[in-house]
Order: structure tokens, then C-alpha cells, then sequence
């Protein structure tokens, strides 16, 4: 509010000084009175009516209308928020957008390398071992007879799994499943539970507190224009 005191106090001093003037002034000395005194009251009546949006002024009907309905303006910020910018079909779009970059850019050899062959290996010997072929197996040596064909093994696995997720098919389920409707429904309802939770820590304080920061740039010009047109009116009843 500091920019706003400075323009209130800056146009209340130029009043009181015409109304000075006017009366030490050896000439227009009405004109000059007229103009400070309804440059002060216009002045002081559009502070008044500032003051009034914020604080609650005893004995004076409809005083705090902000804090008094703080509850309201809790309920426009939200429906600011869900209808303008959280909407499914805004995180929806978005989601699709993404997928549709997705596609050109998707890298999967990190998920590729982050398979433990070996594991799959050790499996498959596993499942050999348990199989019919086990005694057939025992007789060249057992599992040791299967070791020269790891590597081979693992080579091929990995060149397998890297044409199967660079195929068109594989692709195609794999956005077939990111469902962006469904994401964009789900998380909707988390973002409006993180608003209603942030929006329910509002007191009647901050939300004057918030509404005064994002207008105060323009509350002090309404004091300003007050004084000039009241002086202006001012004036005119002296030459009427």
C-alpha cells in the first residue's frame, strides 16, 4: 500500500495548500478555496471508499466487503483455476501432445540395459534343468554344457526385445495404454484436492491481503482523479 499512501497523501497536500492559498491569495480567492476544498473532499472520499473495501469501519454498512466475503472470493479462485486452466480437456490435449513427441523421441535403451540377462538366463537353464531333458543334459556335463551359449544368448535377447520396442505394433500399445483421458480425469481430481487444501489455509486476511497486492497499483490513481475532478467541480460552481 505504500504507493498508494504516497499518491493519497501527495493529492491531499496539494489541496490543503490551494486551501491555504486561497486564502492568503490577493486574488480568486473563492476560486482557489472551491477547488482545494472539493479537491479534498473528492480526494478523501474515494480513500474513504478504498479503506472500506479492506477494513471494516464501524457504524458504516457494507465496510470490509472483502474480508467479510473472503469465502466467495476463495470460491472464484478455484473456479478460476478448475474452469481456465485445470480443465480435463486442457491436461488432456497436453497429455496427447506429449505422447505424440513421445513417439518421435522415445529412448528405451536404458530400459533395455537396465534388464538383468542374466537373471533371465540363469531362468532359462533353470527351466531346462526341470524339464525332460534334464538326464540327457547330466550325461554331457550338466548345466556347465549350457555355458558357451550365455553370451549368445544374452546378445540375442537384447537384440530381440529392441526390435520388438522399436516396432510400430509395440508402439502402438504403449500410447494405447497411456489412456490421456483417463490420466487427465485423475489428476484433475488431485489438483483440485491440492487447491481445496491450499484454498482452506486462507484467512480473510490473506485473501485482502492478496486481492490488495493485485489492484493496489491502481487503488492510489482513484484518490488522484478524485481530487482533480472534485477540484474541477469545484470550480465550475464558482462560475456558475
Amino acid at each position: 500500500m505504500k504507493r498508494f499512501l504516497n499518491k493519497s497523501f501527495v493529492t491531499n497536500f496539494i489541496s490543503v495548500v490551494l486551501i491555504v492559498v486561497g486564502y492568503i491569495s490577493p486574488v480568486q480567492q473563492a476560486l482557489i478555496k472551491n477547488i482545494g476544498y472539493f479537491a479534498l473532499s473528492g480526494a478523501i472520499t474515494n480513500w474513504l471508499a478504498i479503506y472500506m473495501l479492506f477494513e471494516k469501519v464501524p457504524f458504516l454498512y457494507g465496510s470490509g466487503v472483502i474480508p467479510n466475503r473472503f469465502q466467495e472470493f476463495k470460491a472464484s479462485i478455484k473456479n478460476l483455476m478448475m474452469q481456465q486452466f485445470f480443465t480435463p480437456q486442457n491436461i488432456e490435449q497436453f497429455i496427447e501432445i506429449e505422447e505424440q513427441q513421445g513417439s518421435r523421441v522415445l529412448n528405451l535403451d536404458p530400459l533395455l540395459n537396465a534388464i538383468d540377462y542374466d537373471k533371465i538366463y540363469t531362468s532359462l537353464v533353470a527351466s531346462i534343468m526341470e524339464s525332460s531333458f534334464a538326464g540327457m543334459l547330466l550325461m554331457v556335463g550338466g548345466e556347465q554344457a549350457l555355458a558357451p551359449i550365455k553370451e549368445p544368448f544374452t546378445a540375442k535377447m537384447k537384440l530381440t526385445l529392441t526390435e520388438i520396442a522399436g516396432s510400430e505394433q509395440f508402439t502402438s500399445a504403449l500410447h494405447h495404454g497411456l489412456d490421456a483421458h483417463k490420466i487427465s480425469v485423475d489428476l484433475v481430481d488431485k489438483i483440485e484436492t491440492v487447491i481445496d487444501k491450499r484454498l482452506s489455509e486462507l484467512t480473510p486476511q490473506m485473501v485482502k491481503e492478496m486481492v490488495e497486492a493485485i489492484i493496489q497499483e491502481h487503488l492510489g490513481w482513484l484518490v488522484v482523479w478524485g481530487g482533480i475532478f472534485g477540484g474541477l467541480i469545484g470550480g465550475l460552481v464558482v462560475f456558475a
